[in-house]
């Protein structure tokens, strides 16, 4: 069996008074009903603010969360925690810091093990980033630059923020129609692409007229998300 990735390219949907349409569709794909939810805020340095608006936000289901967090570390048996979850939910932040804190812990091996036994992984920016073999991100400073050595769960590179922030989309489109980036897909900000077993399910939506594309060199495709209800 092979899991869910729900890749997300950003949003507020978090901020007061929340909207909680992303998260229901996320908790609906897990194989049990109420389900372990493990939040991954290693991206933003586990920052406590963080996991506290992810807590807040779980209080609208019937799922069991929990976070795991490993600045400070607090969770011995990583791996048996781990195989205990159904859903992760990583947050945003720096993509290069997460994976090579994930690598230096190992967790980037416990979660390709998860997503095989059929969990669902999802993120927002560098928690969308991480799941590909490439992507653009700001973890190297106030510029925009490839990096090469995610995880590789999809194939292909990944650009969130497709229309949040002014860099992104031409930066992007040179690097996959230059061949430093392999295609790939972008998410516009409340868009969120829905893999399952390395195939694009379909891309759904928090508002109307936000997308998500395929890019390719010397081309772009929109692919027109479903809103969801």
């Amino acid at each position: 069996m092979t899991g869910h990735v729900v890749a997300i390219g950003g949003g507020a949907f978090w901020d007061p008074p929340g909207d909680p349409r992303l998260d229901a569709f996320i908790l609906a794909l897990a194989a049990r009903e109420r389900p372990r939810v493990c939040f991954v805020p290693t991206a933003g340095g586990d920052a406590d603010p963080y996991v506290a608006r992810f807590y807040r936000a779980m209080r609208a289901y019937d799922c069991r969360p929990a976070d795991l967090v490993l600045f400070n570390r607090t969770i011995g048996d990583l791996a048996a925690f781990v195989a205990e979850q159904d859903v992760f939910w990583v947050g945003g932040g720096s993509t290069a810091n997460l994976l090579a804190v994930w690598r230096r812990h190992g967790l980037d091996v416990l979660l390709r093990d998860a997503y095989e036994g059929g969990a669902v992984l999802c993120g927002i920016s560098a928690g969308m980033n991480c799941w590909f073999e490439s992507c653009t991100t700001d973890s190297f400073g106030l510029e925009l630059a490839p990096l090469h050595d995610g995880l590789g769960l999809l194939a292909g590179s990944a650009c969130p923020h497709y229309d949040g922030e002014p860099q992104r989309r031409p930066l992007y489109r040179r690097l996959v129609d230059e061949g430093a980036l392999a295609p790939g897909w972008a998410a516009e900000d409340d868009v969120a692409l829905h893999f399952r077993a390395g195939e694009l399910v379909e891309a759904v939506t928090l508002r109307e007229g936000a997308a998500a594309y395929r890019v390719e060199p010397g081309a772009e495709s929109r692919i027109a998300p479903r809103l969801l209800e």
